[in-house]
């Protein structure tokens, strides 16, 4: 049997909704239904199926529901989109979840680019 004080390392599909910030829009309340539909879509999100058949998500399914939240929501992304990227390199994702990676390598992009741009107009 499932003792909640025990396991509490174990969010319900409500507490998720409300740590993903996932509100409802017509009504105001947290929304589990996207998490389900994510849960569909993205084999990576595995919750715990525990008393009366109800989802219980661990820190780690979490955490790609967090990361799948970012790159849909923040970044745009699409969901084939953002199946690539949790199916490649886990740094790949952290990488595009941290935005202070991320504009690391932009920088350095950039700069990459002025230099080429300089040494052709000195050529």
């Amino acid at each position: 049997m499932f003792d909640r004080k025990e396991n509490s390392k174990y969010k319900t599909i409500g507490e998720v909704a409300e740590i993903l910030g996932l509100v409802n829009q017509k009504n105001g309340k947290f929304s589990t239904h996207t998490i389900r539909f994510w849960e569909k879509e993205f084999k990576q999100i595995k919750p715990k199926f525990f008393v009366n058949n109800r989802r219980y998500y661990d820190q780690k399914s979490i955490d790609v529901l967090k990361k799948i939240k970012y790159l849909l929501k923040n970044k745009g992304m699409t969901i084939n989109g953002v199946k690539k990227i949790l199916n490649s390199e886990v740094s790949d994702i952290d990488n595009l979840y941290n935005p202070t990676i991320n504009q690391k390598n932009i920088i350095k992009s950039k700069i990459k680019k002025i230099k080429k741009i300089i040494n052709n107009i000195k050529n």
